[in-house]
């Protein structure tokens, strides 16, 4: 199985053997001394990344509000309400993401159980009210033994993403591959540079492209999906698209197919078409 990297909100999946079942991975207690200190670091990283996030906002709300009480007479005050009202949704968005995270470390092990993506897929793209139409190109019958509200929120993140970047269109596909599921969601946007399609996944990263169309994202949504990817014994990568846009690759064991043993560690359809 493929090393992942352990973020501080990631799962333990059991490894799969070779008869399909799940077995646990034996660790040294070298190793297991050197994962406490990496994750112990990557906490102190997250905490610090995640303070600097929200003192930029609160940054910025404040140089606004004391500009406007110092110059009152020079001040838009429809143009400070909507700079002021921006900080603070982007300061909702990042407690939320925040919140999503510590959510994923604590409570009692996550049960997984059999999935239907497109079922999944279409149920998503009903309730959400877009920009933009989503094309659905799905095949039924593709389960997968997953937890669903972290499939869902995985699929909102790519979704959410999609959206900020197309121009006209976003597609969502679910099939097969061997004994994957496959999920994609394509934009028609500019796409990302294939320098920057492993660093997109990192806490807090936002290209350039991204902080000019949308000043409220959190820089953690595809990190949040990457990692729920990996907890899933999946993977989830940017590529070019065939119109040069982004695609999202979602890859998934199928259920019986060395399903994963998921558990956490201790630490708007509008104009939706199938086809």
């Amino acid at each position: 199985m493929t090393a992942f990297p352990t973020p501080p909100y990631d799962f333990e999946a059991s490894q799969p053997s070779p008869h399909g079942r799940s077995a646990p991975v034996i660790q040294k207690p070298g190793d297991r001394t050197c994962e406490l200190t990496r994750e112990l670091e990557n906490k102190r990283r997250f905490a610090s990344d995640a303070s600097h996030e929200l003192r930029t906002a609160v940054a910025g709300l404040r140089t606004e509000l004391e500009e406007a009480r110092l110059h009152p007479d020079e001040t838009d005050l429809g143009d400070l309400l909507a700079r002021a009202l921006g900080d603070v949704a982007r300061l909702d968005a990042i407690i939320t993401d925040l919140r999503v995270l510590a959510g994923m470390d604590a409570g009692p092990p996550l049960k997984p159980r059999c999935v239907d993506l497109a079922e999944m897929v279409r149920d998503e793209v009903a309730r959400r009210t877009d920009r933009f139409d989503v094309r659905l190109r799905l095949e039924t019958g593709v389960t997968v033994q997953a937890v669903p509200i972290r499939i869902g929120r995985l699929l909102t993140n790519l979704l959410d993403n999609a959206q900020r970047h197309a121009r006209q269109l976003v597609e969502v596909r679910v099939g097969t591959d061997g004994d994957h599921a496959v999920l994609t969601v394509t934009d028609d946007g500019d796409g990302v540079a294939e320098g920057e399609r492993e660093r997109i996944f990192q806490r807090f990263t936002r290209l350039t492209a991204a902080r000019r169309l949308d000043h409220t994202g959190t820089g953690l949504g595809l990190a949040i999906a990457r990692d729920i990817a990996h907890a899933h014994i999946g993977s989830l990568h940017a590529e070019e698209s065939e119109t040069g846009g982004a695609r999202f690759v979602l890859r998934l064991p199928l259920s019986g197919a060395a399903a994963p043993a998921v558990r956490r560690t201790d630490r708007h359809r509008r104009g939706a078409t199938d086809s």
